[in-house]
């Protein structure tokens, strides 16, 4: 069984009473510890196919099921813990609480799902992205390339199946996202954990196990 399953998915959206589609008939696999990157212009569809695969919107026509569980059929609590357990979440602009400190942000997911051990285990997380030093600083007392390390850490705070990163380097310059990259495929090879990522830069898909080419909410083609 995949991991991700997405059969024939159409995405619609009203706007202003006419009928958007943003995905049209999309169909992709994700397996454990493979790396897919989805790339296309902007409003190509890249962040929607995310969303459902996040379950955090379920589509119009077609099906996307997580670990064989379709989501469009799950009550709320089953997908809570679903994506609290089973899903980690990367974004361009790194999304850290700037009222806490480092170490802080990353036990936020662990306290919410009341784990125990919830400091060494965010410190665990920190020191596998190889930034325990930081633990005691605020975001905005670092730089980009370690913000998004944070973030990354926070992601696997639950020791999720599947990471789900939106242009996660676009923000940073060539050297740091290098370094990003490299961290990237170290989840895949050493953890296990699938990701899915939405990229512009054709040098961060090329490091990816499948590329997969959007256009108007179609798959153009996958190599």
């Amino acid at each position: 069984m995949a991991l991700v399953e997405v059969r024939h998915v159409t995405k619609r959206y009203q706007n202003d009473g006419a009928s958007i589609a943003a995905l049209q008939d999309v169909s992709i696999t994700v397996d454990d510890g493979q790396w897919i990157s989805l790339m296309g212009r902007s409003g190509c569809g890249k962040s929607t196919l995310l969303n459902l695969c996040g379950a955090m919107d379920f589509p119009s026509e077609g099906t996307v099921a997580i670990e064989g569980a379709v989501t469009s059929k799950l009550d709320d609590a089953s997908l809570t813990k679903l994506r609290r357990d089973k899903i980690g979440f990367v974004f361009q602009s790194f999304q850290l609480l700037h009222t806490l400190t480092v170490i802080e942000n990353v036990e936020v997911p662990l306290q919410l799902a009341r784990r125990p051990n919830v400091r060494k285990t965010a410190m665990e997380r920190l020191a596998w992205v190889d930034i325990a030093e930081l633990a005691g600083r605020f975001p905005h007392q670092l730089s980009g390339g370690q913000q998004q390390r944070v973030a990354i850490a926070r992601a696997l705070a639950q020791s999720p199946r599947l990471l789900l990163a939106d242009e996660p380097t676009g923000n940073l310059d060539t050297a740091t996202s290098d370094s990003i990259h490299q961290l990237l495929g170290r989840i895949c090879r050493d953890l296990g954990t699938a990701i899915l990522m939405a990229t512009h830069n054709p040098e961060s898909a090329a490091l990816s196990d499948q590329i997969i080419r959007m256009r108007d909410g179609r798959i153009e083609h996958t190599v």
